[in-house]
């Protein structure tokens, strides 16, 4: 067994809960006559031990040979996916219609063709029920197949139906599959650069969009072609920097799975996914009333859906539970009282419990650095920065791996790290022009702390006068707004001029938005 095979086993056997263990080992002792079965005591060793170690198996369990230890591994791993998918199948209404269709197989297989078609047909209106068109097309398909095996009396009448049948769930997934493969190419481009950087990039994105945009009417969709449709536009409005825009759809997309609930039981993570990108245009707008009235919401899932019972919703629960708790500490400015969630996360991360990809850890580790920076621990804030930096040829969010650079050149420099400051000035040049990420706000920040060594202690506030300056007019151009949604620098220079925290004066704008609004 290739060791990808065998790492993939142990994950495997690693990600199993309690009852999950204790379900396989009847789930064997069910299925197999054999007191002395070689693949269980194989899962006993694995599953005791952290560490892979060939040698030990085979000293430990004699009666394994080294020639059968990779079939033996491949086996484990087909009998632990059989007894997940039987424990599974209760919470899963799409198991349970692939089922229904493979019983309706083996009647087929065995010339039962009424018993068959009288299966597929159940099975069929659930498909149709929950949505789940994919299944419902391959039913239609295997019914057609029966029919003109089996000849009944009605099979005139039949053929219509099953044709008109075939048509309109053709239709259905044409269009679903045309906007959600727009969407997943639009959530591809975001994670490649992030939001657009120029009036060029707005062009190429928007042209992108709109011819791919399948022409058809909203209103003649089905529910999953909406709730692509939606998520398609909030891609293109959140990339475009368009948060109004992006908001309205998301908050379409929500409103969507509220209409039907029983859609939210069925698939959970396009509505936590939803919920998300709600969260996130609110964000960005400045919403705070709005954004902590659907984080309630957010909160309250766990109590109307068990989470617990599937590790891939209670992972994606989790991770927007704590990138919009984070944010909300940033919008208040309420950064050292944040940090009380840094430990639990870390946890999470450190130990892989939920399998999160590197992009989203890449994000926390970055969002983790702005807290400790807004509360003015800027070593730990570097700890976190240099967990981006250094990262070995990543693809992806190069506009983080950017601001992540910027970022620490400040926090050396309010550490007093003159010299190494302007040793690593050139190096951090360097990459944004390959980046192509160059642009007005770091050009003014790199010419202020490039001066910096050179400036007395009473020119210092004059300098951060100036750059404040400078930067509120660049801040009004729309496409220099990007580097003020990942750092707020002119805050941070509000502090030094003032003499006060970052966390004070960010704190004293949002107790001015919520006066004023």
């Amino acid at each position: 067994m290739p060791k990808q095979k065998t790492d993939d086993l142990i994950q495997l056997i690693r990600s199993l809960s309690r009852a999950e263990k204790r379900h396989f080992r009847l789930f064997v002792g069910r299925n197999q006559s054999s007191d002395d079965i070689l693949f269980l005591q194989l899962f006993d060793f694995l599953e005791r031990h952290k560490d892979y170690d060939e040698e030990l198996i085979i000293k430990r369990i004699p009666a394994i040979k080294k020639s059968q230890l990779s079939n033996l591994k491949a086996h484990l791993y087909k009998q632990l996916l059989t007894s997940l998918r039987l424990l599974n199948k209760n919470y899963n209404e799409d198991i349970q219609i692939r089922e229904m269709i493979d019983c309706s197989r083996v009647l087929y297989n065995k010339g039962l063709y009424r018993q068959a078609l009288d299966m597929l047909d159940k099975v069929k209106t659930r498909a149709m029920k929950g949505k789940f068109h994919v299944q419902a097309m391959e039913i239609v398909e295997f019914e057609k197949l029966i029919e003109s095996q089996y000849i009944t009396r009605s099979i005139e009448g039949r053929a219509e139906e099953l044709t008109t049948q075939t048509n309109r769930l053709t239709g259905i997934l044409v269009q679903t599959n045309r906007f959600s493969n727009l969407a997943l190419q639009l959530y591809g481009l975001y994670l490649k650069v992030g939001y657009v950087r120029s009036e060029k990039d707005y062009r190429l994105v928007r042209e992108f969009f709109y011819s791919n945009l399948p022409q058809t009417n909203y209103q003649e969709l089905d529910f999953w072609g909406k709730i692509y449709y939606c998520q398609a536009f909030t891609w293109y409005h959140h990339t475009t920097q368009e948060f109004t825009y992006g908001y309205r759809y998301s908050q379409k997309w929500i409103d969507l799975f509220d209409a039907n609930p029983e859609m939210k039981l069925i698939n959970p993570s396009l509505y936590l996914k939803g919920m998300h990108n709600l969260l996130t245009n609110l964000f960005n707008m400045l919403h705070y009333n709005r954004f902590v009235e659907v984080l309630e919401e957010l909160h309250a899932f766990p109590e109307t859906q068990d989470i617990s019972e599937q590790k891939n919703i209670e992972g994606t629960y989790h991770l927007f539970r704590y990138i919009h708790l984070i944010q909300k500490h940033f919008m208040e400015g309420t950064f050292s009282d944040g940090l009380d969630f840094v430990p639990g996360l870390m946890q999470i991360i450190d130990e892989d419990e939920y399998n999160w990809d590197h992009h989203r850890i890449l994000v926390f580790y970055y969002r983790i650095a702005c807290l400790y920076f807004g509360s003015g621990d800027f070593k730990n804030a570097i700890h976190y920065l240099n967990l981006i930096i250094n990262q070995k040829n990543p693809d992806y969010r190069e506009d983080i791996q950017c601001f992540a650079r910027i970022l620490n050149l400040i926090a050396h420099f309010e550490l007093g790290n003159a010299q190494l400051v302007e040793y690593q000035i050139k190096s951090v040049y360097r990459f944004l022009l390959k980046m192509e990420d160059l642009h007005e706000v770091q050009k003014e920040i790199f010419r202020f702390l490039r001066r910096t060594p050179r400036m007395r202690a009473s020119e210092m506030k004059q300098e951060f006068v100036s750059l404040k300056e400078k930067l509120v007019r660049i801040e009004r151009e729309p496409y220099e707004r990007r580097p003020f949604l990942y750092l707020d620098i002119i805050s941070w220079l509000e502090s030094k001029i003032e003499n006060r925290s970052v966390q004070a004066v960010v704190h004293e704008k949002f107790l001015k938005r919520q006066m004023a609004g």
